[in-house]
């Protein structure tokens, strides 16, 4: 997971910031889907293009943030490869991987202090899914169409 995708609103530019400069010093590659001030934006307008670029399997990997994280993450899991998962604590970033095989961490950008949210992506970003028996259960999350 050395490139991967990123996006907020108004509400998580900062916290974009942030976490864009410190995944660059460590070396990731990071496609910035915006947004790129703390201008007003609707969060649906920056997290479509994002969901639709891992659904499309161009990246494996995003980190999205709005105020809540909930609408962000609402946006993203309309998208059949996506799994999107509103974390704030490692723990749930850990499982949120090793459970579930979220490949989109959600943040809630109003709510997490910034040293906070660089710990839930970086155990977001070095665990592994751990298949087993919750392979069979992530089979199941796609919608039946």
């Amino acid at each position: 997971m050395k490139t991967l995708a990123i996006g907020c609103d108004h509400a998580g530019y900062e916290l974009k910031e942030y976490l864009r400069e410190k995944l660059l010093s460590l070396g990731y590659e990071v496609k910035d889907f915006g947004t790129y001030s703390h201008d007003s934006v609707d969060y649906p307008d920056i997290i479509h293009p994002l969901a639709e670029a891992i659904d499309q399997c161009l990246y494996e990997t995003g980190i999205i943030i709005c105020g809540t994280g909930a609408g962000a993450s609402m946006v993203a899991n309309k998208y059949r490869g996506v799994r999107a998962a509103l974390c704030w604590m490692p723990e749930i970033a850990e499982l949120a991987r090793k459970h579930n095989d979220a490949n989109i961490l959600a943040l809630p950008g109003r709510f997490i202090h910034p040293d906070a949210a660089w710990e839930v992506v970086s155990v977001f970003l070095s665990t592994s899914f751990e298949g087993g028996r919750h392979e069979r259960r992530v089979k199941k999350i796609p919608p039946i169409l």
